[in-house]
């Protein structure tokens, strides 16, 4: 998968060879969480070019990482699957990610901030259940960006499917939370509770779902692994 080869028996470096090309890695841990379509890839990694997520792709399927088929409701829609092989492969991702919290430091990875690829990951993670038991919306505004960045909603429907929307989805809202960007990775990482950093947070709306914030929320995988002391 590489142009060069480290030209060692070994398999580790084997392994490095076919993994370590840019963005497969961060690729992977967005399969080994669940996303299939292309579109979902894209959103997970937003800063990786089409073409060379289409690239990375073929790449692991040629691999034997990933296999490549029609989905099952929708046949017309090709959805990207890890095999047995990328299966195990989460072992993996989720070490790079333990360590990556626990070693690397806080505030440098704060620097790097993206509100899409927040907002992706906690759609993802939310836990449906503390909420009512009907359709609810919750709305995250970050003051500080511009444009399509600034306004984010959750979408949370009865039987537990969670839908992201960067535009008005035209529903009734029942809880709009106001903070920054930086507040709301500290949360997600596990690197503040919501009551720690509740001055930087305005809620209206619910005040029962503001209340259980931290509970339905989720967090990233690897926040057990945050320096945090709680």
């Amino acid at each position: 998968m590489t142009l060069g080869s480290y030209g060692q028996f070994c398999p580790v470096a084997m392994a490095a060879e076919m993994l370590c090309t840019r963005w497969t890695i961060v690729l992977v841990r967005e399969m080994v969480a669940g996303s299939t379509r292309f579109n979902d890839l894209r959103r997970g990694v937003p800063r990786m070019s089409p073409s060379l997520l289409s690239q990375r792709l073929k790449e692991l399927e040629v691999a034997g990482i990933v296999s490549r088929g029609p989905a099952d409701d929708e046949p017309s829609v090709q959805e990207y699957r890890l095999t047995k092989a990328g299966h195990d492969l989460q072992s993996i991702i989720e070490a790079f990610g333990i360590w990556g919290q626990k070693w690397i430091e806080t505030q440098a990875t704060l620097e790097n901030l993206d509100p899409s690829l927040l907002m992706w990951d906690m759609r993802r993670n939310l836990d449906p259940s503390p909420l009512p038991d009907r359709r609810t919306v919750i709305s995250f505004l970050y003051p500080e960006l511009a444009g399509g960045r600034r306004h984010w909603w959750l979408v949370v429907e009865p039987f537990g499917a969670v839908d992201l929307c960067s535009t008005d989805p035209g529903y009734d809202v029942d809880l709009w939370v106001t903070t920054n960007l930086r507040t709301m990775t500290e949360i997600w990482m596990g690197l503040a509770r919501v009551e720690q950093v509740r001055d930087k947070i305005q809620f209206e709306g619910d005040p029962a779902m503001a209340s259980t914030m931290q509970t339905w929320l989720g967090l990233s995988p690897f926040s057990s692994q945050s320096k945090l002391v709680h």
